[in-house]
């Protein structure tokens, strides 16, 4: 399997719809087992395919949207991920108050990549709503809306770029996780944040727009 999503609740479905609207098979999983998932994979399209958890995290692309207190148990049932790429689309959230956990000032990804040995992890598809997410990435007028990435693998980083190209939106790669990353993750500035990039007349480089949503 070269792609699976585990996880089907709004972030996940929004992804699973990406590939189902660009014709690229994925694998969709849930802790409740396949039957729980049988339905919205129907919804998604034929590309969404109903699988065991287990046999998602086999794939070549793994792309956890599940709660981030999940995430350890789950990746930790790998025993080495042998340079796969899992895609950390999950928020690190202290729910008492919505605020962002207290990870002693890391990189949510980071620990996801402590945990998942020999993984290289890349955030992406995290940093804004879902109900945004999951809209058609152009805005109607040429331009496309930004989906932000990093990761501590420059190659990881680009595969995952040419994923979310493919889906017709913009990648923006802020670098290690650490670094740029943490301007996306969860409470960081560009948090919620929706941008376009629209080409500016008579030049190459694009201009990045702040869109009202």
């Amino acid at each position: 399997m070269r792609y699976a999503i585990i996880g089907a609740g709004n972030i996940g479905t929004a992804v699973a719809g990406h590939f189902a609207r660009t014709g690229v098979e994925v694998g969709v999983a849930a802790s409740r087992g396949v039957d729980a998932v049988r339905g919205v994979a129907e919804k998604i399209g034929p590309q969404a395919i109903p699988v065991d958890v287990a046999d998602a995290l086999g794939a070549d692309v793994v792309i956890l949207a599940v709660p981030h207190e999940a995430i350890r148990e789950l990746v930790g049932s790998v025993p080495d991920w042998a340079g796969r790429i899992i895609v950390d689309a999950t928020n690190a959230i202290d729910y008492s108050d919505f605020s962002p956990a207290d990870l002693g000032g890391r990189a949510s990804s980071d620990l996801v990549e402590e945990w998942a040995v020999g993984a290289r992890v890349v955030k992406a598809f995290g940093h804004t709503w879902a109900k945004v997410l999951a809209r058609e990435p152009g805005d109607g007028h040429g331009g496309r809306r930004v989906l932000f990435l990093s990761g501590n693998h420059s190659d990881a980083n680009a595969e995952v770029a040419q994923l979310i190209s493919g889906f017709g939106f913009e990648p923006v790669d802020l670098g290690r996780n650490g670094e740029g990353g943490l301007l996306a993750q969860f409470g960081g500035p560009l948090t919620t944040k929706s941008f376009v990039s629209q080409p500016i007349a008579g030049s190459g480089p694009a201009e990045m727009d702040l869109v009202t949503d």
